[in-house]
């Protein structure tokens, strides 16, 4: 039997991404430039992503120098580094084997930045417990998504497990559950005019009636601030989306990775850990929660050091035990990324050499979304055919694009969903990478196009004066 032959009908049925043509030709593009192709544009202006490096943004100071200091310790002695990384770092090495960065730790994660997590989260929660053998860390939340994951899903039952997810939606959640033999039951989130994105439980109602002859719904996956909705949810939101858990007896997964990224005005994230323990009995004792965290989003967006951590509350113990077989079975998240964890939970504090130029830095990139925001949802909604509605938080915004039909149809004619159409067109002519809503899941009818917001003034300008040149004339186009 050849190994075609035996690969899982789950990891058959997982579809390739829509934007694997488009991404293609992102590199193909890029390799041309490079080569001295001549275009209309000297460079892709790449904000499909949501990484913040990529788009521009500087890494924090402070960060790079204790990760510097750790990876090379005879920095520490030098006269280059002010005396809080020095310290901080000193401090960092001395929890790990033999003062090594290349150790491995234990399965969860050095034990005092597991503890400094909790108590991270038990400042950021109002006081609400935290408990360490509650909280792992890994190699970045969807990492710790798959496994849990891993545990809610039986992939051999019938009928099939249910995760409710949202729509729009990241896109790789959908695929792990996939790939694990489960089904995606969507539930839409609802788009107000000019009222932002929102979180209705009548739509989780609709969703969980409308799977009842396909599968057994066992989780109800949420992320707040919202990807690539940018919604933020309100505290009674929470504590209803909480109540229908209860009721329905749905395990809570609570993707919160862009709780940092926080632009609107009197916005304000709650972590539903919190708003469950404000709760009370029973629901703060019965209810089940996972809630994720990662260094890749937010202020400090590295990405690329593959980070986040797991909080578990009213987990049964038993169930407890093979979560940490899981979690054991992989070995320990890259130490580096720990360390990064670490330093996004215990931020340089006023009265420490390196807080001036942390807060100076901090400051700039929350600045930067702010203004980012305003000034492109300007600029979109000036544009015919374009509605982007406000964002409060996380990386992106997503405008609805509302095409001619000519261009529907001759989307349709090369085989394209519309959206991805106008986003292969935008790359060609104008050397914008950005992803169409159909990565995400849409309504029937309705098309998007999501972009990353954090990026720098000029990149943000030149990203802003190429779509609206292309896009006038897409629309003079097939008008």
């Amino acid at each position: 039997m050849s190994v075609l032959q035996q690969i899982s009908p789950n990891v058959r049925n997982t579809k390739p991404s829509e934007c694997t043509v488009l991404l293609r030709r992102s590199s193909q593009i890029k390799e041309e430039l490079r080569r001295g192709v001549r275009r209309a544009y000297e460079k892709v202006i790449d904000v499909y992503w949501g990484d913040s490096h990529q788009t521009g943004v500087k890494p924090l100071s402070f960060v790079r120098q204790v990760l510097a200091a750790c990876v090379y310790p005879e920095l520490i002695n030098s006269d280059k580094l002010p005396v809080d990384v020095k310290q901080r770092a000193q401090s960092l090495l001395r929890e790990c084997a033999r003062g090594s960065v290349g150790s491995c730790t234990a399965a969860a994660g050095v034990p005092e930045i597991v503890h400094r997590i909790s108590e991270f989260i038990m400042k950021r929660d109002g006081g609400a417990p935290s408990y360490p053998e509650n909280i792992y860390i890994s190699p970045g939340s969807q990492w710790s998504l798959m496994n849990i994951l891993k545990v809610l899903v039986n992939s051999e039952a019938s009928p099939r497990t249910g995760v409710l997810t949202p729509v729009p939606c990241y896109p790789v959640t959908n695929l792990s559950i996939t790939a694990l033999g489960a089904v995606v039951v969507p539930y839409y989130l609802s788009e107000g005019q000019g009222q932002g994105w929102q979180l209705q439980v009548h739509e989780l109602h609709q969703a969980l009636e409308s799977a009842k002859e396909t599968c057994n719904p066992t989780a109800l996956y949420v992320i707040n601030p919202g990807n690539p909705s940018g919604h933020i949810q309100r505290r009674k939101s929470i504590q209803e989306v909480i109540q229908f858990a209860s009721e329905k007896r749905l395990f809570l997964l609570a993707d919160e990775v862009y709780q940092d990224c926080i632009h609107g005005e009197k916005s304000e994230f709650v972590s539903y850990k919190r708003v469950l323990a404000e709760m009370g009995p029973p629901f703060s004792d019965t209810v089940e929660l996972a809630s994720f965290h990662s260094v890749s989003k937010g202020i400090m967006g590295e990405c690329g050091l593959r980070s986040g951590y797991v909080e578990l509350v009213n987990v049964d113990p038993a169930v407890m035990k093979h979560i940490h077989i899981l979690f054991s079975k992989d070995g320990c998240a890259p130490v580096l990324g720990q360390i990064a964890l670490d330093l996004m939970m215990n931020p340089p504090q006023p009265g420490d050499p390196s807080h001036p130029l942390y807060h100076m830095e901090t400051q700039h990139i929350r600045t930067t979304w702010v203004h980012n925001v305003k000034r492109v949802c300007e600029v979109i909604n000036s544009l015919p055919g374009f509605c982007c509605q406000p964002t409060e938080g996380g990386s992106f915004l997503l405008p609805r694009l509302y095409l001619p039909p000519k261009a529907i149809q001759k989307a349709q004619e090369v085989g394209m969903q519309p959206d991805m159409f106008y986003c292969v067109k935008l790359l060609e002519e104008a050397g914008v990478l950005v992803s169409p809503g159909c990565e995400y899941g849409q309504k029937p009818g309705t098309h998007y196009i999501r972009f990353c917001i954090t990026t720098p003034e000029d990149i943000r300008e030149e990203f802003l004066k190429r779509l609206t040149s292309f896009h006038v004339q897409f629309m003079k186009d097939f008008s």
